[in-house]
């Protein structure tokens, strides 16, 4: 099983679905393929959902990026890659298939090939923190932190809480595809401090502390945090020896 989460965007329709879905299926005959794969997605039914994205018609775009998910879902990351190339040969232009075709070389750390796909799905969307977020965690794990920081924050300017949420947007990286998971929560924990989020910053600081992170002094010295260094709980991280995970 991959360890990713994803987070799909289905039809218009979908608030409709799942509120079917909520006291059991929805009568088959009133609903598309598409629909009935997206009601199965919402349960994480993710063969029934394959199986039924294959009834619908294949000249769709949306359709091959759909079942690409649920194959990703499954830890089929060759089918994935596969439906998602299906789904970009048929629209070179739909960023979601770009974006999960990054997810899929991120997965198999194939870094630049990431980058260069979350790149074209940026440049398709710009506006989509969550690809933003996957370029920074792309270049984060090549150790290009100028170029990481600098995404990280752009996603941040589109959506503050993109960090905290899925993206609508195909998929979305989960925090623990990080390596070097105190690092990438420092870096957060300068992200929101720079926007004046001391609680989130104070947060994640906390999470950088018990993955693993020492250096104490850098957490004195770095200016993001200048304006936290009188608080009682940024002086208890620097007093304090917190369990590391």
């Amino acid at each position: 099983m991959v360890s990713f989460r994803f987070a799909i965007a289905l039809v218009a329709g979908l608030g409709c679905l799942m509120a079917q879905g909520e006291s059991g299926p929805a009568p088959a005959k009133s609903l598309t393929p598409e629909q009935r794969g997206d009601l199965f997605m919402v349960h994480k039914q993710y063969r029934e959902a394959i199986e039924a994205y294959g009834q619908a018609p294949r000249d769709n775009a949306v359709i091959w990026n759909k079942t690409g998910i649920a194959w990703h879902q499954l830890g089929q990351l060759d089918k994935a890659k596969a439906d998602y190339e299906r789904s970009v040969k048929l629209n070179p232009d739909y960023p979601a298939a770009h974006n999960n075709l990054g997810a899929v070389y991120y997965a198999r750390k194939s870094y630049r090939r990431a980058i260069t796909a979350y790149k074209k799905a940026i440049e398709l969307m710009p506006n989509a923190a969550s690809f933003h977020k996957n370029l920074g965690t792309a270049y984060f794990a090549r150790k290009q932190d100028v170029l990481s920081m600098q995404e990280y924050q752009e996603a941040f300017r589109l959506d503050p809480d993109v960090f905290e949420n899925r993206s609508p947007f195909g998929t979305a990286l989960e925090d623990s595809t990080v390596a070097d998971r105190a690092r990438y929560h420092y870096d957060l924990a300068k992200i929101y401090a720079k926007a004046a989020k001391t609680d989130l910053a104070i947060q994640y600081l906390k999470k950088a502390l018990e993955e693993g992170f020492h250096d104490k002094k850098k957490l004195e010295q770095d200016p993001e945090f200048q304006a936290m260094r009188d608080l009682p709980e940024f002086k208890a991280l620097l007093t304090s020896e917190p369990r590391v995970l």
